[in-house]
This record gives C-alpha cells, structure tokens and sequence, in this order.
C-alpha cells in the first residue's frame, strides 16, 4: 500500500497507457477460490449470502492484497448478484454456477426483470466504501457481468456448453433478444456504476461467455449493449476493462465498445493482441492459469514471455488469462507477484 490516491496508483497509470514505476498485477479470483483464510471465514455461509455481507465483503476482499502484495483489490461479488437484486428466481449451486428458476425465453419473462439502481443493492454501496478505507490508497476493482454472457445464463437456465437456446432466441426473435440485453446492459452498467460512486478506481466488465460468438454475430447482436453498459461509468474518470474468455477473433471489437483496457485470455500472445487491437488499448493478461501447476522454472519462464510480450501495448496489466483455479498453491501466486515486480522495476 504505497499510494495514497488509488487514481495515481500504478494500477490505474497503467490502464491510462503512463508511466510506472513496475508493471501491475493482479489476479482475477484472487478474492477467495486458493485462500484457507477464505474458506475459514466462507464456511456455511452460501456464496450469495456472502455477497451480501459488508463485513464478510471486505474481509475477503483484502485476504489476497495482504497475502500476495498485489498492485488491486477485486470487489468479492458474483456476476448474478445485482439479478438476484432485481427479483431474479436463481440460486449459485456448487460445482455447478448459476441457476435460473424460470429461464427468460418471452416477452412475458422480460417484462418480470425490473431496472436496477442503487436502493436495490445498498450492501454494495456500504462493503465498497469499507474497502476503499481499508485499501488506503490501494485501488479497488469493481465488476459486473457483461449482458451477453448474463442473457445466457438467463436464456438457458444456467452454465451451457453450446448456449443453444441463446443462440436460438438471438436470431429467432431478434427484438426480443435486443430489448433483453438492454434491459441487462442498463443492469450492469448500474452496478459498475454503484461500485464506482461509492470508491471503485477501475472496473471490469465480464463477457465470460463471448467466445462462443463468431464477430459478426458479437457485432451485430452483443457489442451494442456491452457498449451501453461500459458508457454507464464514462463519465466518472474510472478505466475500464473489458474482458472475455476465447476472445481473440473479438478482441478488436470488445475495445471498440468503450474501454481503455482489453483483457487478453491466455490463447493469444499479448504482442498479437496490440497487434489485433491497433495499439489503442492498454491489454490485461494473460498466464495461463494451469501453469501455476508447473515447476517453477518453465513457470518462471512463462511469466517473463508475458512480460516481454506485453511491452508491446501501451500498458500492460499482468494478471491470468482467467480466474485462479480453486486447487492453486497460494504460495505460487505471491512468487509470482513477486516475479513481475522484480522483473520489471523501472
């Protein structure tokens, strides 16, 4: 905890494209999944009780910035949070991810799904605020689901392989299709904004399942709405991030939505992903996430392939190319932090 205004922390800097003292690090899932102290302070609580929790919020949200000496906290949520918010009929099953009740597959179940604001999560707004206390000066990253990837979820009931239904929906009512993502995008982008008013320096927006999209159909059925979601925190000097899981046919477009950072899962090399994107974005990413199973000399290795390869962008925020595993030696992840630090003093 080296700044005292989390806006010119090397985080943030980074995302802007300025100079830093070091390349920043941080670790999507870093907030629970590896930590005993997480599941000591989890146990018997459901994941979304937890979520709500202020307290617990904040507890488990600083673990890993104590633990590893990470550059950003990660608010601890999940993306179903603000739909369970609105009156959403869903439950995270373990093992398994979200579960929707009643999926929303007609006009009738879209006119159940409310807008979102602030009186519909005020434990977001208090856990936040705690936070950004506690961080004292260390940069808080708020995040919200991204309309596609929580249509999907909505649209077929729960986690999907091949999102058929979803796919069956976008091009067999295409209004429908439009007026759901952006009843969601108003959703997300209320929340990023929430977590943003309340202290957040930067957010992520979450398109966990873009990949499944060839860019045509992202372009033409998904990039609107993830943009009006993105545009709902504009004006309020936070960066943005922009991520999505087997994205690097998509991953000029995601930054065309309206961000200042692209994430970059672990399939492309950074380099090529500056390369796809014009040099416009500062790029997030991307170890693969199973190479922390490795020795540490070929994971040694790894992490200063990403390093090199991310000089290419005009910032480079080294995090996983996606979420640390649950079965992940914690001890690993904090060598790593200190790896991309040494690695990189300026």
């Amino acid at each position: 905890m080296t700044d005292t205004d989390p806006r010119d922390s090397v985080l943030v800097r980074a995302a802007r494209g300025l100079e830093v003292s070091h390349t920043p690090v941080w670790f999507m899932r870093q907030a629970g999944r590896s930590l005993p102290e997480y599941h000591k302070v989890r146990d018997g609580i459901p994941m979304l009780q937890a979520c709500r929790t202020p307290e617990l919020v904040t507890e488990i949200t600083l673990q890993p910035v104590r633990r590893h000496g990470v550059d950003a906290a990660v608010f601890y949520s999940d993306i179903v949070v603000p739909l369970k918010a609105v009156g959403i009929d869903l439950d995270l099953v373990p093992g398994v991810g979200p579960v929707i009740a009643e999926p929303v597959r007609t006009r009738q179940d879209l006119e159940r799904i409310p807008e979102l604001d602030a009186s519909h999560v005020p434990y977001i707004t208090e856990a936040v605020s705690m936070l950004v206390r506690e961080l004292d000066g260390t940069p808080l990253i708020g995040f919200a689901g991204a309309p596609f990837t929580l249509a999907s979820y909505l649209v077929e009931g729960g986690p999907s392989r091949n999102h058929e239904h979803t796919k069956a929906l976008m091009y067999g009512d295409p209004q429908l299709w439009h007026d759901l993502c952006a009843r969601l995008a108003q959703i997300s982008g209320a929340f990023l904004r929430v977590q943003a008013e309340a202290g957040a320096s930067v957010v992520q927006l979450f398109d966990s399942w873009a990949g499944a999209l060839s860019l045509a159909d992202y372009e033409a059925y998904v990039q609107p709405h993830s943009a009006a979601a993105l545009a709902a925190v504009a004006d309020l000097d936070v960066p943005r991030i922009h991520f999505g899981v087997g994205t690097g046919e998509l991953l000029a477009a995601m930054g065309a939505a309206g961000c200042e950072v692209v994430g970059v899962d672990f399939r492309i090399p950074l380099a090529e992903a500056a390369r796809r994107t014009g040099g416009a974005y500062a790029l997030q990413g991307n170890l693969d996430p199973a190479l922390l199973f490795a020795p540490w000399e070929p994971l040694e290795r790894a992490i200063d392939g990403v390093l090199e390869s991310g000089r290419s962008a005009p910032g480079h925020i080294f995090n996983l190319g996606h979420g640390v595993l649950p079965s992940t030696d914690p001890g690993v992840l904090t060598r790593v932090v200190e790896r991309v630090h040494e690695r990189t003093a300026r």
